[in-house]
């Protein structure tokens, strides 16, 4: 029997909610354990279900920024999808320090979704092309400074210098095993340290710094 992606899903406008969790829903691998319209509810069925991942919507009653900011500092094993109508920079940017896994906005089509979460639940980062796009240019080097950034990747071994590079190029980490001869286990703990040494919280920042990292050095010569 295989293992069901238990998802919630919280949205404050009932018939989008509904459709999404009817569409998922019936997903033989998805199972719906709960919904809910603010980020009070979010946080309350995270600790009560402790889902494999939760949708959430950056308007909502306390704010789905915030939800995914508590959801990532409390649970951090759970998977914060944002599905929201908000394509704001500000909102990406805001949303993937927070620790959103991905970014998605709302005119997704259902199988695309589906595919999304999918992505996410193992292990991966994803957001809207068009918004990753914009996000390059809007890009904050880092919290802690250009400098700090510098050195995170200074601090990088010649192996995981490699292996940004194809996170930055969306390869997956069964993908990344494959090409290197190494375990899918064994590149997760390489991305965790990549993680750490760079300041960022996902995938998706590590290769949007990357990305950026490149542009730099390439305006440079």
């Amino acid at each position: 029997m295989m293992d069901k992606i238990r998802l919630v899903i919280i949205d404050d406008h009932p018939i989008f909610r509904e459709g999404v969790a009817a569409i998922l829903g019936s997903e033989p691998d998805i199972e719906i354990v709960g919904q809910g319209i603010s980020a009070d509810d979010a946080m309350a069925m995270t600790r009560d279900f402790l889902p494999d991942a939760i949708l959430l919507d950056v308007n909502m009653p306390g704010g789905g920024l915030n939800a995914a900011g508590a959801i990532a500092n409390t649970f951090p094993v759970v998977k914060i999808i944002m599905l929201t109508g908000s394509a704001d920079e500000d909102d990406v940017v805001a949303a993937l320090k927070a620790g959103a896994h991905a970014y998605v906005l709302k005119g997704v089509a259902a199988r695309e979704l589906n595919g999304i979460l999918h992505t996410v639940y193992a292990g991966e980062g994803y957001v809207t092309p068009s918004l990753a796009a914009n996000l390059l240019s809007v890009m904050k080097a880092s919290t802690r400074g250009k400098q700090e950034e510098a050195d995170g990747f200074d601090e990088l071994t010649e192996r995981e210098r490699q292996i940004l590079e194809l996170i930055a190029a969306g390869t997956s980490n069964k993908e990344i095993g494959q090409d290197l001869f190494l375990t899918e286990k064994t590149i997760k703990h390489y991305v965790t340290n990549i993680l750490q040494k760079l300041h960022v919280n996902n995938r998706v920042q590590a290769a949007l710094l990357a990305q950026k990292k490149k542009q730099t050095k390439s305006s440079a010569q």
